[in-house]
């Protein structure tokens, strides 16, 4: 009984650190590319008008 428990455990826990690294991929590209996507508006901010 209490080695189904621990597999289950090992499992799910095996599952968050990939679901964690992935969203931390994810979070860094996303901030990259905030980054280079405000660097282009600052860039060209004289040719806006509103």
């Amino acid at each position: 009984m209490n080695e189904k428990t621990y597999k289950t455990m090992k499992i799910a826990g095996a599952g968050n650190i990939a679901l964690g690294i992935i969203i931390l991929v994810t979070g860094v590209a996303c901030g990259i590319l905030a980054i280079i996507n405000g660097a282009g508006l600052i860039r060209r901010k004289s040719d806006i008008l509103f």
